[in-house]
């Protein structure tokens, strides 16, 4: 479903879906609030046709994930966990860190919600098995190129020069393997023995290092340890709804053991029974998650009738069948109660301050709504702004705040080509121009990007002239926005907004006039930090292009290798040498250049 704007608003799938659409155009005496604001702004309908209800679902969450409708249920915290690797199907196999699961032939252990606990773990192993870190294709790669450091401080057996045999190497692996599984005893039996055998043949050296091994294990073995469930690979779901928000606890049980925990919040839930927030949490979450367990222990039963959909949905992903448990009683209905009650001890903590940010962000954009005397509470903020000193090297900058909060992947600066001197007039003309101009081309092209969807209001850092230049540029293209012009007092700080050729005042106290200032704040900081670096890059091109001997490769090699002109003035003719592109002449001509009495580069 989408808006006048053509914004996709809602996903969803259905056997039929007639019979689907016309439930919403029906009376609304029961339809929740959401379902009721969703319809009033239905502009147009899509639909895809599939084969099976199965791959109506797998686009179904393909597709939220991807457009992230507004009346579609969304995780706050979607987030990829990581995960420890072991490339078993290497020849030679190595264990590092990702959080992204394929089905490649390798061992992954995870998900850990502790992301400094996986780098500790992985260093340990790394430090303790002398395993290669390279990504060398092995054995076709043996015996290229000389051994890394790591050989050299003897933490890697350099098979990448064949100085191991697959099955010496194995060995390493094995014991890595055991250790990431919880095997520890096994492990420090293997390696006491290995210490004993050293200290017999007086190798103390080879003791030590196997005494210390003993020691990392045991420590880490504390740091580790958890109550074991006696479960396998178990998700356990549990839930407690505030009003119209819902935050879902989740305990992660790997091999037994409870390995970490994570809580989501979830929006505009208060139409929606257990059952149903069950079934879409599911969905959502283990749509984008890259490891499934064998089993989920829930809360709340699945709605019926989608029950076998979403058993065969996550079989399908994970390849293999998935348990679904609603426990009555017995130790997994323990686990789940364990997690009902951290979930509500995690609302209790979060929930005010939820409230607080919710009234920073989302009641702020309402304020200023209600403000200036708007229908409906913009969602997409976008607000201009444009930089120049005397009219040379003008810019322009975008920023994007969505429910009140920015969005600094949509942000963008606008190199101003058409315009000659200081006219901001002009310069925001050619801006807002470009920026419909994108939009209208990628939306022709099918390309989902931040410049397809129009903002919902336009602030421009200015008052009146800069109001009608944005106006001006949206009626020729016959878009209706509103815009909105933000304006300072006489010590450069935010005074309010014109709308309408009215001057609003906010209180400055309220979470609006905040924003507003935020807003204002953010788009100038971010013109003039693209400004700031057009004209330096400006004058350090217009400096070296006067030294003989320094062309385009290398004045963009010392750039790259200094960072900054006064770091190349500062260097002595070794340090210039250091960089790839420089020869011993082109290095003293710079130095020589820079250390003559040159008013010019002075200045």
């Amino acid at each position: 479903m989408k808006d006048k704007n053509g914004v996709i608003i809602y996903v969803g799938k259905a056997i039929s879906l007639k019979n689907r659409v016309r439930q919403y155009f029906q009376s609304n005496k029961n339809h929740s609030a959401k379902v009721i604001s969703m319809v009033k702004h239905i502009a147009e309908f899509e639909y895809i046709i599939t084969d099976s209800e199965m791959e109506a679902l797998i686009l179904e969450c393909n597709l939220i994930k991807e457009h992230s409708p507004k009346y579609n249920i969304m995780l706050k915290d979607d987030k990829m966990y990581p995960y420890i690797k072991v490339s078993v199907n290497e020849d030679f196999p190595r264990v590092f860190v990702t959080r992204k699961v394929v089905k490649d032939g390798a061992k992954y252990f995870g998900p850990i919600t502790d992301a400094y606990a996986v780098k500790e773990s992985v260093e340990m192993i790394n430090k303790m098995w002398p395993l290669r870190k390279c990504r060398k294709i092995l054995p076709k790669d043996i015996g290229k190129e000389r051994p890394c450091l790591n050989y050299h401080i003897g933490q890697c057996s350099a098979p990448c020069q064949g100085n191991v045999s697959k099955d010496e190497y194995k060995v390493y692996v094995d014991e890595a393997l055991d250790f990431i599984n919880g095997k520890h005893n096994d492990i420090i039996i293997k390696i006491k023995n290995k210490m004993e055998n050293a200290s017999q043949e007086l190798d103390f050296e080879a003791a030590a290092k196997y005494r210390d091994q003993i020691k990392y294990i045991k420590s880490i073995e504390q740091k580790q340890k958890m109550a074991n469930t006696g479960f396998n690979d178990s998700d356990v779901i549990a839930f407690v709804k505030s009003n119209d928000d819902t935050l879902v606890q989740v305990f992660f049980i790997r091999s037994g053991k409870m390995t970490g925990r994570e809580h989501f919040f979830i929006n505009n839930t208060e139409d929606m029974d257990g059952s149903e927030l069950i079934t879409e949490f599911i969905k959502r979450f283990y749509s984008g998650t890259a490891f499934i367990p064998k089993e989920l222990i829930l809360s709340d039963d699945i709605v019926e009738c989608e029950k076998k959909l979403i058993a065969d949905f996550l079989c399908y992903i994970k390849g293999s069948a998935v348990n679904i448990t609603v426990p009555i009683k017995g130790e997994k209905k323990k686990l789940v109660d364990l997690a009902y009650k951290n979930a509500v001890i995690t609302l209790e903590q979060f929930g005010e301050s939820i409230k607080r940010e919710n009234k920073r962000t989302k009641g702020a954009v309402k304020e200023i709504s209600d403000a200036i005397g708007l229908k409906t509470v913009p969602e997409r903020i976008e607000a201009y702004d444009i930089s120049n000193i005397q009219g040379f090297f003008s810019v322009g900058a975008m920023v994007v705040f969505e429910n009140g909060i920015p969005k600094r992947s949509d942000y963008r600066k606008f190199k101003i080509k058409t315009v000659a001197g200081a006219n901001d007039f002009a310069s925001m003309q050619e801006v807002i121009t470009r920026r419909i101009n994108h939009s209208i081309k990628d939306n022709i092209d099918n390309k989902n990007n931040s410049f397809t969807r129009l903002p919902d209001i336009i602030f421009m850092d200015g008052g009146k002239p800069q109001i009608k230049a944005a106006k001006t540029v949206l009626m020729s293209f016959g878009i209706d926005i509103p815009v909105c012009g933000m304006f300072k007092d006489d010590n450069h700080r935010t005074k309010g907004l014109i709308f309408n050729d009215k001057e609003i005042y906010l209180k400055t106290s309220s979470e609006g006039f905040k924003l507003v200032t935020r807003i204002q704040d953010e788009v100038h900081r971010f013109a003039i930090e693209y400004h700031r670096k057009i004209r330096e890059k400006s004058q350090i091109d217009s400096i070296l292009n006067h030294i003989p001997t320094i062309g385009e490769k290398r004045r963009k090699a010392l750039l790259k290798h200094f960072g900054d002109l006064e770091k190349i003035k500062q260097a002595d003719v070794e340090q210039l040498l250091e960089v790839e592109e420089m020869n011993i002449h082109s290095a003293e001509t710079l130095y020589s250049f820079f250390r003559q009495q040159n008013p010019e580069i002075k200045q």
